[in-house]
């Protein structure tokens, strides 16, 4: 298939829905219901205010995640909508995507990223600790969840 490349695209684009409609499948397979019901803007993730990266191996996409501001204060981006399709799953195309968003938020004068997971996906509970992320205070549309875990790193 080839290397990773990771693009910039719309939220709202088609290949962007594809990929967020899979995510949100299988969060539905492992939570029950829509899979995650966070209100989310297509508006939010255009820069300077966020960003929406898709991963493409073999011209194919296969893997997407992007940042929005979140707080008043500039500094922080919130990760959202990382997913990776099954076909490319254990070929370093998270920690790329996740590289990439990082990258961006940072351009655009973010000083931290935070993110909500839940505890039914180790994968990328052990990806995001691997990274750099620790256990911050939960917070966001599932802040009292049972199983929220939310994470947060210094850029």
């Amino acid at each position: 298939m080839g290397e990773i490349e990771i693009r910039v695209q719309r939220f709202d684009a088609p290949e962007s829905q594809a990929l967020i409609r899979a995510a949100l499948a299988d969060l539905g397979q492992r939570y029950g219901g829509s899979g995650d019901d966070t209100p989310v803007d297509a508006s939010e993730f255009v820069p300077p205010a966020g960003a929406f990266l898709v991963a493409y191996l073999g011209g194919e996409p296969v893997g997407c995640g992007g940042w929005r501001s979140h707080g008043e204060d500039g500094d922080t981006a919130e990760l959202k909508r990382m997913y990776t399709a099954p076909v490319a799953r254990g070929r370093g195309v998270a920690r790329s995507v996740l590289v990439a968003i990082e990258r961006s938020a940072r351009e655009q004068g973010r000083k931290r990223v935070i993110l909500e997971c839940g505890d039914k996906q180790p994968e990328a509970i052990a990806m995001y600790t691997s990274a750099g992320y620790e256990r911050i205070p939960n917070f966001g549309f599932y802040q009292d969840a049972p199983g929220c875990l939310s994470f947060g790193r210094t850029l």
